[in-house]
């Protein structure tokens, strides 16, 4: 059953009105008629309903709710990724997989090496881009709650909010003791909070890692193999879901 995401200006009693680029979707590309059912997420509180399609306009959709789902999303493990800007699609895809994976939330990071640099008119377009992508990806998991693009930081607004996690971990190739291993199973805990930051395709610059390093991040190693910056986020994501049981 097709999903998709309301807020709570769209929900009126037990009838739920669909707006937007979901209205074109559900007619063009589902073909779905008067009588079909959908799945239908209010992503303010993450409430799931089964509801039928009752009327279709050229710009509204209107269903009636049949019954709430009782779905209870709930992980052991919060992960933020703060990535260093890519160039091309890699953001694209990191955004897709990641959303796929569980990942919280992601925050663009302007770095000493990225090539990419947005400027205050790209950064809205890229960003409002890059939350469409995380939506649709949303839909496709069937999540309850969408995972949200912030706005580009830095390694120094990073540092500032170190404390935020329970762990703060730095891939860095010229790192060779502190294992990823090593350190997941030295904080195995419930309900934990994770914040991975990766380098852009040039890497880390060492003050970068240094002033990483200073205020209480955990520069580790994955290992005898060079990521891709693209391949980081998705592999050490998956790494910690399966360490902490979220994937059965």
């Amino acid at each position: 059953m097709p999903k998709f995401f309301i807020d709570n200006t769209q929900i009126t009693n037990n009838q739920i009105i669909i707006t937007g680029q979901d209205v074109r979707h559900i007619t063009s590309v589902l073909r779905l008629e008067l009588g079909d059912k959908i799945n239908v997420c209010n992503k303010d509180n993450g409430d799931n309903f089964i509801a039928e399609i009752r009327d279709v306009k050229k710009e509204i959709i209107i269903c009636e709710v049949l019954e709430k789902v009782n779905k209870v999303e709930t992980q052991n493990v919060e992960i933020t990724i703060f990535q260093g800007l890519p160039k091309a699609d890699k953001m694209e895809l990191i955004i897709q997989k990641c959303t796929e994976l569980g990942v919280k939330e992601i925050f663009p990071v302007e770095m000493e090496r990225c090539v990419v640099k947005l400027d205050s008119k790209s950064e809205i377009k890229k960003i409002e881009r890059w939350q469409k992508i995380a939506e649709a990806a949303s839909k496709q998991c069937r999540r309850n709650n969408i995972c949200k693009i912030n706005s580009p930081t830095n390694i120094k607004s990073i540092c500032s909010i170190i404390n935020d996690y329970d762990i703060l971990l730095v891939p860095y190739e010229d790192e060779n003791n502190n294992s990823f291993k090593s350190v997941l199973q030295n904080n195995k805990k419930d309900n934990i909070k994770i914040g991975i930051v990766i380098g852009p395709e040039g890497g880390f610059d060492l003050k970068e890692i240094e002033e990483l390093k200073r205020h209480g991040a955990n520069i580790i190693t994955l290992g005898n193999r060079i990521l891709r910056t693209e391949t980081v986020a998705v592999a050490m994501t998956s790494a910690i879901m399966y360490e902490f049981n979220e994937l059965g």
